[in-house]
Order: structure tokens, then sequence, then C-alpha cells
């Protein structure tokens, strides 16, 4: 089964398909202590965690840390499980810059997002009953990118400088 998410195919087996989980992504920055750097941790992240992950940006130099940018997909849970698994390999993980975007040719205006938006960046403008969307009040908790049903809210990284 294939869902699509940031223009990029996330595919889910068939096991978290069947119980009609929802896929969760992030734009994460790994940093890899130098004797951590020539493992190959990631790969378990899909063997064992069943995450998908998609590699935006990588550095690794002989005797440095290692430097990666992934987008990482999965259910929330095996995410978090994941996550976890990197913490206690010693690799750093921090969220990426990001910001929510709305496409406005696919919003239908249903206004799904706005009953879960915590910060009140989506809201039912009236009479015109269209939604409204005001991104510096936006936390990027993405929660109205699981709710929209046509999924036209999208998170992306609001910037591209990953390295300094």
């Amino acid at each position: 089964m294939v869902y699509w998410k940031s223009n990029l195919p996330i595919f889910l087996t068939k096991r978290n398909a069947a119980k009609g989980s929802l896929v969760y992504s992030k734009i994460l920055i790994l940093r890899f202590p130098q004797v951590e750097a020539k493992k190959p941790i990631v790969y378990h992240l899909v063997k064992d965690f069943d995450l998908v992950f998609n590699i935006l940006n990588a550095r690794i130099l002989p005797r440095r840390e290692g430097m990666m940018v992934m987008e990482l997909s999965g259910t929330k849970n095996r995410f978090k499980d994941g996550v976890r698994f990197l913490k206690d390999q010693g690799v750093r993980v921090q969220n990426a810059s990001q910001e929510v975007n709305r496409n406005d040719d696919k919003c239908t205006h249903c206004g799904a997002c706005t009953a879960v938006c915590p910060t009140g960046a989506l809201e039912i403008r009236r009479p015109e009953m269209s939604v409204a969307f005001e991104q510096e009040k936006c936390s990027v908790c993405e929660l109205c990118v699981t709710a929209c049903p046509v999924r036209a809210m999208d998170v992306t990284p609001s910037n591209q400088v990953f390295f300094e």
C-alpha cells in the first residue's frame, strides 16, 4: 500500500496497512559519535522497527562524527521506539526546522483540520465557511496533516541548510 507524504512515496507493510495505522513522519537530524558512525544503525530502523527512511543529506568524515538528515516514517509507536533505539546507541537526534504548508489547490475547506489545531492557526472564517491558515501561529504539531482527508497539509523543511 502506498501513501503520499511530502511528495515522497511511503510504503507500509501489509501488517501496518491492515491495522489502518496512520503514517507519522518527521525530518530528523542525526549526529553519530565517531565510534558509531561506521555501524549500520539506520538499517535497524527498517529491520527491527518497520520504519521507512529517506536520506536527504549525509556527511561522515574520518575520525569525526557523522551527520545525517533523513525523513523517517512509520506508525507513531514504532517511530518513537526507533528514535529511542537511536538515542540508546549514542546518536543525538533532533528535529529539523520544519513548517506546515497548505496546498490551496487540494484544500476543500472541509474544516477537519480546525478541529485538531491546538494553536488556532487553522480556523473557519464565517460567513464564507472557508478555512484560513495563519502559518505564524502554527506550532508544527502535525495534527492537521493526519486529520486532512485530502492531504492538503504538508510538513516541509523551513530551510535547506542542514550543515554549517
